[in-house]
């Protein structure tokens, strides 16, 4: 032990001879002690009761009012980490076996020396700090697992009972509770204190107790431990203030610990910071423990416990409350999310709604008037029947419109049998050959050799084909004019394996048309979107939904030879392998 220790160290010697007590002074002060001596057992317990820095008692067994191994008890009842040296001329192993039981570091035999007084002295002082260190450790141990337990508990009400339970195991003590600031408050205005929750063990059973914030808005201890910053011991029968113990007294608690949980400025559950020290934060939150009048006093190791706790709870309730900001905040945005989406449903429906009605209102309204002018009982019968064959042509289109409209919202048919894609396009083109021709449409075929089949429903993929090859010829009517074989309408189909994956078959649609303006090619596959005369804007829409319900793609890509003018899409399939195969 070195001289600063010894120097901060309080020797009390005890002894009914002066002789003794003089010379035991003298020896321990040049080794570096301060002490006190005293002839009284009384006046040497009241003083250990008003002086904590005592750190270790010598203390002859014989004495005419009170025997060493009494006052030894009621010594570690105040000081329960004292340690103690017995003096004695009566050596026996009885009187040294007695002398352990009761808790003594060491043993002087009348008469004794000086270097074996203070190697006495020093060893008891040495093997208290061993035990102290080897509770500590024992204590300190089973902390990382509660640290696990505290730190994976989110909910704040949880968590506080894990707090208060982790405080009355690991302290065993039987009353443990948890404070917060009343709104507004700070360690500045320590005025009031709210008993978020309290655990306490009366007879060996655990009782939860909450009481309101009035009852305890000037509570002595804890006001003093937010004054503090620091963990507060108070002791019925030790040092301390006076009203601080009677309010232990009142309480029926032998002693009481008040720790301040570290957290910064701005509330119970504030933002924390771990690097500023204890004192210079805002004790808004407490964490107490008391025992009972007839259970051990508080040592140092406990105090440095519930310090520990403290931090821990510190970091466990910040964490708790971040994750559950974070939680509040995610639920904010998925509930703005699905009132974007609802909002854009709405705007869709609206869109789709004013879109359907436009398409049928108009030959609705036709058919209205055709049929009010073919009622005029004047009008001349061929006039009639005029009027009434415009109504039926009308009805016709809106009995096609409505059939569109069914077709691109009908669910995509998935019973897929394998496709020759070449030979689809090889069909189509004999179908197409007559207005291909009467539309000076030449026609360039690229067909890949051995192209694998791909599994689809045929008629769904001629569809398809077929729209974008009908879009084409009829963009090319206000493109370049020419006759079939020169420099005048030009359409090229193209298929191959998608080089980019060797996974897909491809097929490529161009025209040398007017293009489509980068207006168009925003809402190209959107429903009623049609650039054309008496166009629903169905058709890309619809061979858009059948070639993704497939699988694949449809998309418009850059023209080969990054030619502006004209367009090219491209579609592409999946090579799948017939069920069953």
């Amino acid at each position: 032990m070195d001289e600063i220790n010894r120097s901060r160290l309080l020797v009390v010697i005890l002894d009914d001879e002066p002789g003794i007590i003089r010379y035991c002074g003298r020896v321990l002060e040049r080794a570096g002690y301060t002490t006190l001596a005293f002839t009284n057992p009384y006046e040497a317990l009241g003083l250990l009761e008003q002086r904590e820095e005592a750190g270790l008692l010598l203390a002859d067994i014989r004495m005419p009012e009170m025997n060493g191994f009494q006052v030894i008890e009621q010594a570690r009842q105040r000081h329960p980490d004292l340690a103690v040296v017995v003096m004695t001329g009566y050596a026996s192993v009885e009187v040294a076996i007695e002398a352990l039981q009761r808790g003594a570091d060491g043993l002087l035999l009348k008469p004794f020396g000086g270097s074996q007084l203070v190697q006495g002295v020093q060893h008891a002082l040495e093997q208290r700090q061993h035990k102290q260190d080897q509770m500590r450790l024992q204590t300190l141990r089973p902390l990382f697992d509660i640290s696990e337990t505290l730190f994976s508990e989110t909910n704040l009400k949880r968590l506080q009972g894990l707090i208060l339970n982790a405080v009355c195991g690991h302290l065993r003590c039987s009353h443990a509770e948890y404070y917060q600031a009343s709104t507004g408050e700070s360690a500045e205005k320590p005025g009031r204190m709210r008993l978020v929750g309290g655990l306490h063990y009366p007879g060996g059973k655990a009782r939860v107790e909450r009481r309101p914030a009035s009852s305890l808005s000037n509570e002595p201890i804890v006001r003093r431990a937010c004054q503090t910053g620091a963990v507060l011991s108070i002791q019925v029968d030790g040092p301390g203030e006076v009203e601080l113990k009677e309010m232990l007294r009142q309480r029926k608690l032998g002693c009481m610990l008040c720790a301040p949980v570290p957290l910064k400025a701005g509330g119970g559950l504030g933002e924390m910071s771990s690097s500023l020290p204890a004192s210079s934060m805002l004790a808004s939150s407490m964490l107490v423990a008391g025992r009972d009048e007839d259970e051990p006093r508080f040592g140092e190791a406990d105090r440095e416990l519930l310090a520990i706790l403290a931090r821990q709870a510190a970091v466990a309730l910040e964490n708790a409350r971040l994750i559950e900001e974070r939680q509040a905040y995610i639920r904010q945005l998925e509930e703005s999310q699905r009132a974007l989406i609802q909002a854009e449903k709405m705007a869709i429906a609206g869109r789709l709604t004013a879109s359907i009605a436009h398409e049928i209102n108009n030959p609705l309204q036709a058919v209205q008037n055709c049929v009010h002018l073919a009622g005029r009982g004047e009008l001349p019968t061929a006039e009639r029947q005029n009027y009434l064959e415009l109504a039926g042509g009308e009805l016709e289109r809106l009995m096609a419109t409505v059939q569109r409209m069914l077709d691109f919202y009908r669910p995509v048919r998935l019973d897929r049998k394998p496709v020759e894609i070449n030979q689809l396009v090889r069909n189509l083109m004999r179908l197409l050959d007559k207005q291909l021709a009467d539309e000076r449409v030449s026609v360039k075929t690229n067909l890949a050799l051995n192209l694998p089949a791909v599994m689809a429903v045929s008629d769904q993929i001629q569809q398809v084909l077929l729209n974008l090859m009908l879009n084409a010829m009829e963009a090319m009517k206000d493109g370049n004019a020419g006759d079939a074989g020169s420099a005048g309408r030009r359409l090229e189909i193209q298929t191959g394996i998608n080089p980019s994956n060797g996974k897909e078959i491809e097929i490529l649609i161009e025209d040398n048309g007017p293009g489509i303006s980068a207006l168009q090619r925003k809402q190209l596959f959107e429903p009623f979107a049609s650039n054309k005369e008496g166009g629903m804007g169905l058709g890309l829409a619809v061979s858009y939904g059948i070639i993704t319900a497939h699988g694949g793609s449809l998309d418009l890509v850059e023209r080969s030879g990054g030619s502006k003018q004209g367009a090219c899409f491209r579609i592409t399939l999946p090579i799948e392998k017939e069920q069953g195969s």
